[in-house]
């Protein structure tokens, strides 16, 4: 057997590189190789087109996303990572994939359209009442260009249950170009403690250059 499973559920070692199972056999989101064995397709996982697999491939240490696991998603661009989750999570899950740009929803419809786990939602991540239909979630994951990231990752907290997991991916530069990458990553951590604990924080260079990914938990 040449694909494996990792200490990550769901995602498995394919000759090195990371993949999951695919749960729309035949299709891609991105391009992304796909390999069979055994009757299986895997999809395999580029870490640089991914903060979410960067930050596994840095030593990710919490893994919150199991099958049946209910995620919201914000900045769900065209559907890349949102698709690996898809596969992780399985049919017994949820995927809230909130996005601002009508572009990139048209997108990750017509990518996404027989992951029947996925429901894409255009939305501004600023407005979380729009989207109240989602309810209580077990993740919440932030990746939005926006300054002012620590406050959407709070007012989005109100969907996530107590003592849930929430994951955001920090770029620097998108929040304060005068600063140094270590002195944005300190104002972003002080924004979110009132509401969340601090669990990991991982810088994604060299996959991502200027990036923090901060896993912490609701308190």
């Amino acid at each position: 057997m040449t694909i494996k499973n990792t200490s990550y559920y769901g995602i498995y070692d394919a000759w090195g590189k990371m993949a999951t199972l695919n749960l729309d056999p035949g299709a891609k989101i991105h391009g992304e190789q796909l390999v069979r064995e055994d009757g299986k397709e895997y999809r395999v996982w580029d870490p640089r087109r991914s903060k979410l697999g960067a930050a596994v491939m840095k030593d990710l240490q919490t893994w919150p996303f199991e099958k049946g696991t209910r995620v919201l998603y914000l900045g769900a661009a065209a559907g890349v990572t949102p698709s690996f989750i898809s596969d992780i999570v399985g049919e017994e899950g949820r995927v809230y994939a909130v996005e601002f740009s009508p572009e990139c929803i048209k997108e990750l419809v017509l990518r996404c359209e027989n992951r029947k786990n996925i429901w894409p939602i255009l939305a501004d991540a600023r407005l979380p009442q729009k989207y109240d239909y989602v309810g209580e979630v077990d993740v919440l994951f932030e990746d939005v260009a926006q300054p002012d990231q620590d406050r959407i990752l709070v007012i989005n907290a109100r969907y996530l249950k107590k003592g849930g997991i929430a994951m955001i991916a920090v770029k620097s530069q998108s929040i304060d170009v005068t600063l140094k990458p270590h002195e944005v990553y300190k104002k972003v951590i002080e924004g979110l403690s009132d509401t969340f604990e601090i669990l990991e924080k991982i810088e994604l260079d060299p996959y991502e250059k200027h990036h923090l990914f901060i896993v912490c938990r609701k308190k």
